[in-house]
This record gives structure tokens, sequence and C-alpha cells, in this order.
């Protein structure tokens, strides 16, 4: 885990991750934005969730912690999308 940003990068925020737009469904990462105060637990940082929904300008996050499903508040900027890659099966006839 890193514990600053790279020196060109201090105290700037990406203004597309900030106001990015996040359908319910998606994969998404949790990533720690370290020029604001974070909103959520430290232990939050690298795991990823399904969005449920949006609520305000949050997103609702649904996180498996080891046997349990727990739901977190999160800000889209501290959310990074993740691709899933389908699997293709072939079918055998």
């Amino acid at each position: 885990m890193v514990r600053r940003k790279k020196i060109r990068t201090r105290g700037k925020l990406q203004l597309s991750r900030y106001f990015q737009r996040l359908k319910q469904g998606e994969t998404v990462s949790v990533v720690a934005e370290r020029a604001l105060q974070p909103r959520f637990p430290k232990t939050l940082n690298g795991r990823t969730g399904v969005v449920e929904e949006k609520r305000g300008r949050s997103y609702v996050v649904k996180i498996n912690d080891k046997n349990k499903e727990k739901t977190y508040i999160i800000e889209p900027i501290h959310l990074k999308k993740i691709k899933q890659i389908e699997s293709k099966k072939d079918d055998k006839k």
C-alpha cells in the first residue's frame, strides 16, 4: 500500500474520476485518494465490490469481508472501474 502520492501529482485531483458515473452492477476497486481525507476505513483500501445504487453524490458498494457481505457509502473519487473478462465456453455437440 502506497502511503504517498508521486511528487508531480501531489495535491491534484482527477476531475474525471471525481465526476465519473457508475452503473448498477459494475465491479469497482476501492483506491484511496490521498489528496482528500478518507471517509472510509483504511482496511477497505484495495478491496473490490459491486455497485448497488447511487445515494446523493456517492455510491453504495457491496463488499465481501471474509464471510460477511457489507455495504459502504463511498464517493466516486475513491472508486476505480474494473473490466471483467467474460469466459467463453465451447459448446461441444
